[in-house]
């Protein structure tokens, strides 16, 4: 059995947990974002109202203002959001594969064997501070610490990690 064949198991658990967490935080992504939009609408129809009320030229150029300067706060806190949802999924997805590495036996040792596998026998291995290993040829170096694992494993979702933040249909699936 190749390293990359037994590491296929983990790399399945990391990815499926990690669409879990991500759909958790997701969920809450979602709700904030839609209060921001909803607080920011209506701040931009207040805006709009009174500008409306009072009629003047300055004032419709004063509701332009006021509405991009709304619009551009809705997308900062929707922004925020999001980025507060990401940063959350990769807490948990580092959580998650800690403890599956630690209550895994022969976990480093499949590490152990795919880093030789990739740089050779002589490969030097040690622990990497925050779990799992670094491996090291002349001129080589082979990041499998945890930290490196879990941002693979999250990268590997690429583009699909954009759907996190769409609106669905209703039935879980992105709409638009």
């Amino acid at each position: 059995m190749t390293g990359r064949e037994a590491l296929a198991p983990v790399r399945a658990e990391l990815l499926r947990a990690a669409r879990a967490d991500a759909e958790q935080a997701l969920a809450e992504a979602r709700r904030e974002a839609e209060r921001a939009l909803a607080a920011a609408r209506a701040e931009a129809g207040a805006v709009l109202d009174r500008a409306a009320r009072a009629g003047t030229e300055e004032g419709e150029a004063a509701a332009v203002a006021e509405t991009a300067r709304a619009a551009r706060a809705a997308r900062a806190r929707e922004l925020a959001a999001q980025g507060e949802a990401y940063a959350e999924l990769c807490r948990r997805v580092a959580e998650r594969v800690r403890e599956r590495y630690e209550s895994e036996p022969g976990a480093a040792e499949r590490l152990a064997r795919r880093a030789r596998d990739l740089l050779g026998p002589d490969t030097r291995i040690t622990a990497h501070p925050d779990g799992g290993l670094l491996a090291t040829a002349p001129g080589r170096l082979v990041d499998l610490g945890l930290p490196a694992l879990v941002r693979r494993a999250l990268d590997r979702l690429g583009p699909e990690a954009g759907t996190l933040w769409q609106p669905d249909d209703g039935d879980g699936r992105p709409d638009g």
